[in-house]
Parts: structure tokens; C-alpha cells; sequence
């Protein structure tokens, strides 16, 4: 596991949700997982997922007992963005605020990224 700074701010809601998330779904040995993956309607996905097998090139951070990982590759669209919840009963649930975004779909699952 690498010592860089983990990519992602995550809100305090948000970090309250991922945990409630993780007792009703996940086992002890459980962590949350972000990233990003090719695909969705703008080019690059997010992932948002509980997982069980730690990578090589996994950067962790602990928040408030809960353990979250980011591979380095997504760590590079990732870096300096906001995970947020809110509980809004329309367009509710979590959202990423992306720095790195050139464009984000509709549903705000997937973006762009800049230019390199």
C-alpha cells in the first residue's frame, strides 16, 4: 500500500452513509472502494463499492473507524475531489464534485476528464 494522500475528501454524511452501508452489507473484513472505470455515458465511471481485496497500488485512509482504498491509477482523476451525501429525497444519495471533470453526465455517474 502506497503512502501517498488518499485522492478523495470525503463529506462527513457521506462517511456516516458508507459505514451504514457496510454493516448491513458488508463482513468485518470489509473496506469501501473508489475509483473509476472506463465506460458510462461520459467516458470514465465511478465506482463507489464495498470490497474485501486490497491491492499493490491501493492508497487507504481511515475516517471514523471506516477503512476506504483508491488505486493510484484512479487516484489521478480522483485527486481533489469530494465525495458528498445528501438525503434529498429527488437526486439524493452520494455525488462526487470533480476538479478533474471536463464534463459529467446527467445522472452524475460518469465524466470526462480534462485534458492532460
Amino acid at each position: 500500500m502506497e503512502s501517498q494522500r488518499f485522492p478523495v475528501d470525503v463529506s462527513p454524511e457521506a462517511v456516516d452513509q458508507l459505514k451504514r452501508l457496510k454493516e448491513r452489507k458488508g463482513s468485518a473484513a470489509s473496506f469501501v472502494r473508489l475509483g473509476v472505470k472506463g465506460g458510462g455515458c461520459s467516458g470514465l465511471e465511478y465506482v463507489l463499492r464495498l470490497d474485501e481485496t486490497p491491492l499493490p497500488v491501493d492508497i487507504t485512509v481511515e475516517m471514523d473507524g471506516l477503512t476506504l482504498a483508491c488505486d493510484s491509477k484512479s487516484a489521478k482523476f480522483l485527486a481533489g475531489s469530494k465525495l458528498m451525501w445528501t438525503g434529498n429525497l429527488i437526486g439524493g444519495g452520494f455525488s462526487f464534485e470533480n476538479p478533474n471533470a471536463q464534463r459529467s453526465c446527467g445522472c452524475g455517474t460518469s465524466f470526462t476528464p480534462k485534458s492532460a
